[in-house]
């Protein structure tokens, strides 16, 4: 076989078993394209690419463990031409900027795989960045202005998510209750949250924090 006529050699990352049997029998119908293996977690994501040095990687976002952003730095870091389209559930989640801002080559939503992946997985192999639909791109911009908080608010916020009180946030954090409370007022007006949970469901469904931030109060 030529070079050419070579498949695009494809590594699937995603946790869920179903969209990766979705996935492998969608591009099995592809000629030019070739599933080379697959992945469960971000861990095993960089292991297989570094084993099989796939043409593209199809990487899901939210993944146990290392996590998708953090997958692609590393995948990038062994290899700084690596090609790789980004799958995510939400419009605009914060880990899809940190991914492009990683070096990822595109961002598809999961309800798009059927009618834009194939054609997305070419655009990117040929060497170019794949566009992004106007709607998801004004959506993305909307979240890096919103959803810009400081290290210290993301902890913070981490800290909420796992049951803290401002009072037990502040000894965690060797700052006072009152910081606390002022970190939380800017956390909530950021992200437009009426509450102290209704903040913590906005950051895990954008991104901003992850179940895995989050830690069980102290007994």
């Amino acid at each position: 076989m030529t070079a050419a006529s070579t498949p695009i050699g494809i590594l699937v990352v995603d946790d869920h078993p179903l969209l990766r049997d979705g996935l492998a029998a969608l591009l099995g119908l592809q000629p030019d394209m070739h599933l080379l293996g697959e992945a469960a977690d971000g861990e095993e994501a960089v292991a297989q690419f570094l084993a099989l040095r796939p043409d593209v990687v199809l990487m899901d976002l939210q993944l146990p463990g290392v996590d998708g952003v953090e997958a692609i730095t590393r995948i990038r870091q062994h290899d700084p031409r690596a090609r790789i389209i980004v799958l995510t559930t939400y419009r605009g989640d914060v880990r899809a900027v940190r991914a492009l801002q990683a070096g990822a080559s595109g961002y598809l939503l999961k309800d798009m795989l059927r009618h834009e992946l194939v054609d997305t997985i070419r655009t990117v192999h040929s060497g170019k960045r794949a566009g992004i639909p106007a709607p998801l791109a004004a959506s993305i911009a909307a979240h890096v202005v919103e959803d810009s908080l400081s290290p210290r608010e993301t902890e913070v916020l981490g800290h909420v998510a796992g049951g803290r009180s401002n009072k037990g946030i502040g000894e965690r954090m060797h700052i006072s209750e009152q910081t606390v409370k002022a970190h939380m007022k800017n956390i909530m007006e950021k992200l437009g949250a009426r509450d102290r949970t209704h903040a913590v469901t906005l950051a895990l469904k954008r991104g901003i924090i992850s179940l895995d931030d989050t830690a069980e109060p102290a007994t």
